[in-house]
């Protein structure tokens, strides 16, 4: 354990070095991570880990399936519902389904069930690779809440397919009945768990008197909770925390106060960043002796590079048809949710783009580490080896290829000067606005009489109606600044109701909400 620790620091330290250097090369993070595992493979003397594969669900997949949830807007992901439902479940099956297919054909005594789940590994989209890639351009909001939302709920989708798939290649055999009536239950008991036990954990963090360390601690270990409950029921973890991140994220408002927000932000940002980092170069790490694995069994490895090289192929055709079938069907049955594009050329190059955002990341190397080393009786896993390798090439080809192009395809094609979503920053004007109007209607209406001889409240209604800045903090005191936390708690208030309107853009609100949070603590401070 000491030997290792150093280790497990330098990783960590090298984490660090490789984001601050991909910032400065304007570069996704994540491909110069999966890059420097593989550069890192080839350094002797490393130390071998060897990862439970029962645990590498369990460690990594709540905590960033649960931040993911509190990330996305909701309200966002009903207004696309549809494409972002048939993203994540029509056309993961229709991809994992592809390879399988191919699979099949090309790959010697690689059967169905085999390519069913190698295709449920690969065939998810990854939120942190895109999300890291995309924040260098400009896109569109809709289009960034369609991959945001495909990306958290298709990891429930292609786990599912991933384990009936590993029941099948271990028992050998398929029962259709019993699959159907444990696929019902794994998608209605793993939400249901989910919103209970989310519900139960709101429940606590209003009633107990915690503060923001423990409100941080409770939000630590309850994805872990949801997933391990739902697991140990039969039904899926991975829709437990989704549902249950999504519950509790439209509810903090209500059951964290300001501080906790603030500083869990920090924390999550903090703690996903570096699990993201260890599991791109785990990969790395192992890669020797998946290789090794691999020339046990026979398999050139030039010929293990050509299969994956073909199923990246596969991946990226599947993606790009169903994007063009997807703008099909919407023009057919909701024409009117169509972006409006200057040309027909342009409508068509969207579903291109779309198709060519398919980078594959975590959840990848997390189910194919996930599979066992050996059978129930005790023989060794078919093929273990050459998925864990396809899987590392699909990572590697996606995220270097297609990562690299896809901000200069941006750029270049200047795609979504055509889609800029008009008036975005006159919202946030007309939003400003409205809150100091709302802050100054609150102050006269309810503290119309008693406060106006109090030289404090003058001064805080001098700084609402004429925006004008106090040179010091000493009239904060006492009867004034309780004033000044309940009008914040006003403003929160009317931001709550002004996000169930369906144009409104909830980024702006959780904006306003967050700056909110800063001014209470400073006020709070004084």
């Amino acid at each position: 354990m000491h030997s290792l620790l150093p280790f497990f620091l330098a990783m960590i330290a090298a984490i660090v070095l490789l984001q601050m250097w991909a910032t400065k090369l304007k570069i996704a993070y994540p491909i110069l991570l999966v890059v420097a595992g593989l550069l890192i493979s080839f350094i002797p003397g490393l130390p071998r880990i060897h990862i439970d594969p029962d645990m590498i669900f369990f460690l990594f997949l709540p905590p960033l399936l649960f931040e993911a949830a509190w990330s996305i807007s909701f309200k966002e992901m009903k207004k696309w519902w549809r494409i972002i439902g048939s993203f994540a479940f029509l056309v993961v099956l229709f991809t994992a389904l592809s390879v399988a297919i191919v699979t099949n054909y090309f790959i010697p005594g690689f059967g169905l069930a085999l390519g069913f789940l190698l295709g449920g590994i690969v065939s998810p989209p990854d939120a942190v690779s895109t999300g890291a890639i995309t924040k260098f351009v400009k896109i569109p909001r809709s289009t960034s809440t369609i991959l945001e939302g495909e990306s958290l709920l298709n990891d429930a989708s292609s786990l599912i397919i991933f384990r009936f798939a590993l029941v099948t290649v271990s028992t050998g055999q398929f029962i259709w009945q019993e699959a159907t009536l444990s696929f019902l239950w794994m998608v209605i008991g793993g939400i249901g768990i989910g919103l209970i036990l989310a519900w139960i954990f709101v429940q606590a963090h209003k009633r107990l008197p915690t503060d923001a360390p423990s409100d941080i601690a409770l939000t630590l270990i309850e994805p872990y909770f949801m997933y391990w409950a739902a697991e140990q029921l039969h039904s899926s973890g991975v829709l437990a925390v989704v549902s249950g991140g999504l519950y509790m994220s439209n509810r903090r408002l209500f059951f964290l106060n300001s501080s906790s927000r603030i500083k869990g932000y920090s924390v999550w940002e903090s703690f996903v960043f570096i699990l993201n980092g260890i599991v791109f170069l785990i990969i790395g790490l192992d890669l020797p002796e998946i290789v090794e694995g691999l020339h046990a069994k026979g398999i050139p490895l030039s010929t293990a590079i050509g299969y994956g090289v073909l199923v990246t192929a596969v991946l990226i055709i599947a993606r790009i048809i169903s994007s063009y079938a997807a703008l099909v069907a919407t023009l057919i049955f909701r024409r009117s949710v169509v972006p409006h594009a200057s040309s027909l050329k342009r409508r068509l190059q969207m579903p291109l783009l779309l198709g060519w955002t398919g980078m594959r990341g975590v959840v990848s190397l997390a189910a194919a580490l996930s599979i066992p080393v050996t059978l129930d009786d005790g023989t060794h896993f078919p093929y273990r080896n050459l998925i864990l390798f396809i899987t590392f090439v699909v990572i590697l080809l996606t995220l270097v290829v297609q990562g690299l192009t896809l901000p200069y395809i941006i750029k270049r094609s200047g795609l979504f000067d055509a889609f800029k979503e008009s008036g975005h920053a006159e919202a946030k004007q007309q939003l400003k606005r409205d809150l100091r109007q709302h802050i100054y209607q609150f102050l006269k209406t309810k503290y119309d009489n008693s406060p106006h001889d109090h030289a404090g409240m003058q001064k805080m209604l001098q700084h609402w109606e004429e925006k004008s800045k106090a040179a010091d903090d000493d009239w904060m005191k006492g009867k004034t600044k309780e004033i000044f936390l309940e009008m914040l708690e006003s403003q929160r208030a009317y931001l709550a109701e002004l996000n169930k309107n369906p144009a409104i853009d909830e980024e702006l609100i959780r904006t306003q909400l967050y700056q909110l949070d800063l001014e209470e603590e400073r006020v709070k401070m004084l």
